[in-house]
């Protein structure tokens, strides 16, 4: 293990805000120190601290920042032995550098990569601002209807509006209604037909279903030249993959731990309501578009059930970060879909997604996207992170007014469209860089508050107990 990773790490669980702002606004420090002293001057600023039960706040508080969770899979191991350490101690501890190291050590790497800005969004506290600007600016937009042709999703409140991301990374922000469930509906399309593409391969899968855009609308009984479902992100072609599919381990397996659940008073609904459906069951029945020994009122029931599948926003998020990630869950690092599986997924997602919008969709906003008439919208941005948007109110054409609205000025904002020009289109911003790197971005320059004696006494005990603790021979070196 690289001793300079834990040193870095190390001073970052220790050191505190007010620390790193006057860290070099001093070159004295005291020559003598006291343990108790030390508590006694700097608990309030280190809220406890790392002597409290509830370890080091700080240092977790950094680590948020950055974007990662507590509820990350991957800290779990580390926050557990961080506590079962204060209690062995019987409620306070002085975590050293070795206890430090043995804690961390099976997160090395994470927390390397974390602290020294190297997710692919490296400054995420900042990232996340200009996210809630544009989910406030989005919760504003009025009009739209909550689809009501099945009596399940017209209980929905129309004021419900919350998004969530994920990135490649593993890095989460969530805004407004995000842990409450909500059927995928057609946004279930994409990862059905990634399923069925992991597990039969592209050449079985398109046998029974195409790969064009309809120009119809999504529950039309129409199939294409060849008697196919034209794609299958509409009806007929997810009624027809469904008949190739197991999914439900599958689903949990893209969201890592994150809510999957299913609604039986929604499935309940669309088997009352589903008469258009069950026309173009019979529609593909007559036209032998299904696999041989398929049964289609099975498949039938099975797609019903598949648009009744349960996720948060949250959830949601993770499953669009899992496509963005190339088939691996980025919480879990388990790969769930094969990259092929991935790749044609988008390519279908970004021609053939939004209903009879896909077209305006892929114009603008440039990006695979899926939407549900439960008014979600799933959306990948390839290689950096998946987005989850939901809102009950839907437009003509059914997509989510408010996701919509979110989604395009996500994309004027940041270049994010496919065909943003990465290196020479200037006029947006770019969150994989750093500001000193992003061409748009300004950084304001550095103010230095006149600080007390009292908090220069405090840095002065901090430096000493730096040295004393982590070996440094010259504290000054800390203050340049």
């Amino acid at each position: 293990m690289n001793n300079s990773n834990i040193q870095s790490i190390y001073s970052t669980f220790i050191r505190n805000e007010l620390s790193v702002r006057y860290i070099y606004c001093t070159k004295q420090r005291l020559r003598h120190f006291h343990y108790v002293a030390f508590c006694y001057y700097f608990s309030p600023v280190l809220n406890k601290s790392w002597f409290s039960p509830d370890f080091n706040p700080f240092f977790f508080q950094a680590l948020k920042k950055t974007g990662l969770l507590m509820s990350d899979p991957r800290l779990r191991d580390c926050v557990k032995h961080m506590r079962q350490v204060t209690r062995d101690a019987g409620g306070h501890v002085m975590m050293d550098k070795a206890l430090f190291k043995r804690c961390v050590s099976n997160i090395i790497l994470l927390l390397t990569k974390a602290l020294k800005k190297k997710f692919i969004i490296p400054e995420f506290e900042k990232f996340t601002l200009e996210i809630d600007t544009m989910f406030d600016r989005a919760q504003r937009q009025e009009g739209g209807q909550v689809a009501d042709y099945i009596p399940q999703l017209a209980k929905f409140n129309p004021d419900l509006w919350g998004v969530s991301l994920c990135t490649i990374d593993g890095q989460r922000h969530s805004a407004g209604d995000t842990k409450v469930p909500f059927c995928l509906q057609s946004c279930i399309k994409p990862l059905g037909y990634a399923i069925a593409m992991h597990e039969h391969g592209t050449e079985h899968v398109h046998r029974f279903v195409g790969k064009e855009p309809s120009g119809l609308k999504f529950n039309k009984l129409s199939l294409n030249d060849e008697d196919k479902p034209h794609n299958p992100m509409v009806n007929a072609g997810a009624i027809v993959i469904s008949s190739l599919l197991k999914v439900m381990d599958f689903l949990k397996a893209t969201a890592g731990p994150e809510y999957v659940g299913f609604s039986n008073a929604t499935f309940q609904s669309e088997r009352e309501t589903g008469d258009r459906n069950y026309a173009i069951g019979y529609y593909l029945k007559e036209k032998r578009c299904f696999p041989d020994n398929a049964d289609m009122m099975a498949a039938l029931d099975f797609y019903f059930q598949l648009c009744s599948i349960e996720v948060t926003c949250e959830s949601g998020s993770v499953m669009a970060a899992t496509l963005a990630n190339g088939g691996i869950c980025p919480i879990t690092g388990e790969r769930v879909l094969s990259a092929e599986a991935v790749r044609n997924t988008l390519s279908l997602m970004h021609s053939c997604g939004m209903y009879d919008f896909s077209g305006q969709f892929a114009f603008h906003v440039g990006l695979p996207a899926k939407s549900g008439v439960s008014g979600a919208v799933l959306l990948v941005v390839p290689n950096v992170m998946g987005v989850m948007c939901w809102s009950p109110p839907l437009d003509r054409l059914g997509n989510s007014v408010r996701s919509i609205h979110f989604c395009q000025e996500l994309v004027s904002y940041f270049n994010f469209h496919n065909y943003d020009n990465l290196r020479h289109f200037t006029k947006k911003h770019d969150p994989r860089r750093k500001s000193d790197e992003d061409p748009v971005s300004r950084r304001p320059p550095l103010k230095i508050p006149q600080i007390t004696f009292h908090q220069l006494s405090r840095i002065r005990l901090l430096f000493l107990y730096l040295e004393q603790v982590c070996g440094q021979p010259d504290v000054c070196s800390l203050q340049r």
